[in-house]
């Protein structure tokens, strides 16, 4: 039976985008370009016409910008998106938004000599589409259309929140909103979170400030030594890996390392989860979401033969089931749970 060709449609005002990605994806066996579209109108008649599996879609285009025709497409036709974005402040919280509304995964545009640049990254670009075309096409209308929490769910009358030390979470693909939904639910009051999400620097800055916003915890981006602190979120930073070690008093701290990428991603889930295990397993909880590949399974098991508790997101939520799947088939996971499950889990968790 010959391989299935990823269908691939590139949407970006930009001729020299255009035939920049054209090259790269064109260089991948496994991708066919079916078409290209100047606006997000002519993307319209073209997605009807050549059924595309994955789009690539620019975000300042005239007419209709990116975001625009991103949710008309969530709202009338789901389907697999990576967004081309500029590596700003600004484009980086509007590349967040394309993802809350439920764009796949992104691809960040060079400043300078983009012809050269976006060489430079072409296998991420090729692995980003190939990766966006396993997506599962439920979880993105599902989670295109979820409406957000109004208030945090109150645990039950009469439990205090327990001995639970630290929360560590890790995802990749899909994971922004994925993460922003496990958070949504928890109260104030909740042992020091952190966070490991493969994204760039500078992006999670903005992932930090956006969920700062819109949660009652204090959310930081954490960039050097830190005490972890209770109605604490911290988010690594995209150029380091996240640790936490124990100090002889027996506070906990995150801080920073500059170290090689691990499973190809800096920071890395599994170097998170393996410091943990390694420091300070006993009363907390680790929990895999949606992404690809494997980071994070091997440290999850690290973390639950330590004593930790371990949540990883199902199947059917997921819109990447990658990392959680390696992490089942490895027998790390005690609670397998729909996203919408995980916040209240972890208020079972740590309430008694």
């Amino acid at each position: 039976m010959p391989r299935k060709l990823v269908k691939v449609l590139i949407v970006d005002d930009s001729s020299l985008i255009r035939q920049l990605l054209r090259e790269i994806l064109s260089a991948d066996d496994n991708i066919d370009i079916v078409g290209e579209a100047r606006d997000a109108y002519e993307a319209r008649e073209l997605i009807k016409q050549l059924n595309p599996d994955v789009i690539t879609l620019d975000i300042e285009m005239p007419g209709m910008n990116g975001i625009t025709f991103l949710k008309n497409l969530m709202r009338l036709r789901p389907m697999p998106v990576v967004m081309i974005s500029t590596l700003t402040e600004r484009g980086a919280g509007i590349t967040l938004e394309a993802l809350e509304i439920g764009a796949v995964d992104f691809v960040t545009k060079p400043k300078v000599d983009q012809s050269e640049g976006m060489h430079r990254i072409a296998q991420l670009i090729q692995s980003k589409v190939r990766t966006a075309a396993r997506a599962n096409p439920g979880a993105i209308e599902h989670n295109s259309q979820q409406q957000q929490f109004t208030w945090p769910i109150k645990p039950e009358p009469g439990k205090r929140l327990n001995t639970t030390r630290l929360i560590a979470i890790g995802a990749s693909t899909g994971g922004t909103e994925a993460i922003k939904e496990s958070l949504l639910p928890l109260p104030l009051e909740m042992p020091p979170i952190v966070v490991v999400q493969h994204m760039p620097a500078g992006f999670t800055k903005s992932f930090a400030d956006r969920l700062d916003k819109l949660l009652p915890h204090t959310v930081r981006e954490i960039t050097s030594r830190t005490q972890l602190l209770n109605s604490h979120i911290y988010i690594a930073n995209g150029n380091e890996h996240l640790l936490v070690t124990k100090h002889s008093n027996g506070q906990l701290f995150g801080y920073c390392d500059g170290g090689d990428p691990v499973n190809r991603h800096k920071p890395s889930v599994d170097v998170l989860f393996n410091s943990i295990a390694e420091q300070c397993a006993a009363e907390t909880i680790g929990v895999i979401l949606t992404g690809m590949g494997m980071d994070g399974a091997r440290g999850l098991k690290s973390m639950q033969t330590s004593g930790s508790k371990t949540i990883a997101q199902d199947e059917k939520s997921s819109v990447v089931w990658g990392m959680p799947r390696a992490a089942v088939e490895i027998d790390a996971v005690e609670d397998i749970l729909p996203l919408n499950r995980i916040g209240q889990r972890l208020i079972e968790l740590c309430y008694r």
